[in-house]
């Protein structure tokens, strides 16, 4: 995931130089935790809406300063010498695939490229799946999923990505998208976590995510991760050649409308393959996004669902995005492409 802020279609026709200035840094529509609020007072403001969103512990920062990561190139020691690295995994800074680029098309054998990343995702997700036990960190997980992905002669594409410190995001119960592993604290019985692990193997990515819940979730929280999965099982459903990229979003929107529930409007799927993201921009919601899905385009479907409202805050950490009104949050993504008669899910 790691999802750049969307462009607006207005947008797409401003100069690259123009669009990645608004992209960058990884900066979303999301509010930023502002430091005249005192953790006492954010604590309680997301404790009355306990009975709302249902039974479990809501994260909050560890600090209140201001504490973003700075861009460290992994060590031969953390990813053995031999595995081709991407472009930014010295510098932490991606090369520019946005602005007006035109959504690249792959070939059959360039998607048998694509493939072997997107199964090696694929199988690091489930192992992290099988550690989401009560008792565990989120630290532990990435470390495990890591070292899965380097055995498989492959890099974790998230770590350093604009200096992200760690191979998979993380986000627990009112945690959006973005979150950093940390043994600080461990999960606890009814926490919902979404796992977002993406993989570089060949010169390409591929990029998945999905929630585990950890011991005993409650029903909310089981309903919220079931109608989120069901949406993007729509959402794929409606994918084909000559389709409009739009009627993902409207069909997501209305799938989890029915509900009660909110899909964010400041995070997007977005294309994938020789970059971790590129173009087409793809949004979980109505819009009126131009554009047609075209044979040999490769791209992530990955709404984010809230209970309550799905506008976010930007921790002090300069990645992780929580709920602005303390509910739960869920989020499951595939990468697809699509065929000449329908469409393919490579990380299935």
């Amino acid at each position: 995931m790691l999802r750049q802020a969307a462009c607006s279609a207005q947008r797409r026709h401003t100069t690259e130089a123009a669009c990645k200035a608004q992209t960058r840094s990884m900066r979303t529509s999301a509010q930023s935790w502002h430091p005249r609020i005192s953790m006492r007072e954010y604590q309680k403001q997301k404790q009355q809406g306990a009975n709302r969103f249902g039974s479990f512990v809501r994260l909050v920062p560890s600090s209140l300063v201001g504490s973003k990561p700075a861009p460290r190139e992994p060590s031969y020691e953390s990813v053995p010498r031999e595995i081709q690295r991407p472009p930014y995994a010295c510098s932490g800074t991606p090369p520019g695939a946005w602005g007006l680029q035109a959504i690249p098309r792959l070939t059959p054998h360039e998607v048998e490229q694509m493939r072997e990343a997107c199964t090696i995702a694929r199988d690091a997700l489930a192992l992290g799946g099988t550690l989401v036990q009560p008792g565990a960190t989120t630290g532990e997980i990435d470390r495990a999923v890591h070292s899965f992905i380097v055995g498989r002669a492959a890099y974790p594409s998230c770590l350093n990505y604009m200096g992200f410190p760690k191979s998979i995001c993380t986000s627990v119960n009112n945690v959006i998208a973005h979150g950093i592993p940390d043994d600080a604290r461990v999960l606890a019985d009814g926490d919902c976590v979404n796992l977002d692990v993406t993989v570089y193997r060949n010169g390409f990515h591929g990029d998945t995510s999905a929630m585990f819940g950890a011991g005993r979730v409650d029903s909310q929280g089981r309903a919220l991760m079931d109608v989120t999965r069901e949406a993007l099982g729509l959402a794929i459903q409606a994918c084909g050649p000559h389709v409009p990229f739009s009627v993902i979003g409207e069909t997501i929107e209305a799938a989890v409308a029915l509900h009660g529930y909110s899909v964010s409007r400041e995070l997007t799927g977005h294309g994938v393959g020789r970059e971790f993201h590129q173009n087409p921009l793809i949004y979980h919601h109505d819009n009126e996004e131009p554009g047609v899905m075209e044979p040999g385009m490769a791209f992530t479907i990955e709404p984010i669902v809230s209970q309550g409202s799905s506008s976010g805050v930007l921790w002090p950490d300069g990645w992780t995005v929580a709920t602005m009104d303390g509910g739960r949050s869920a989020q499951y993504e595939h990468t697809i492409v699509i065929t000449d008669h329908g469409v393919e899910v490579l990380t299935e």
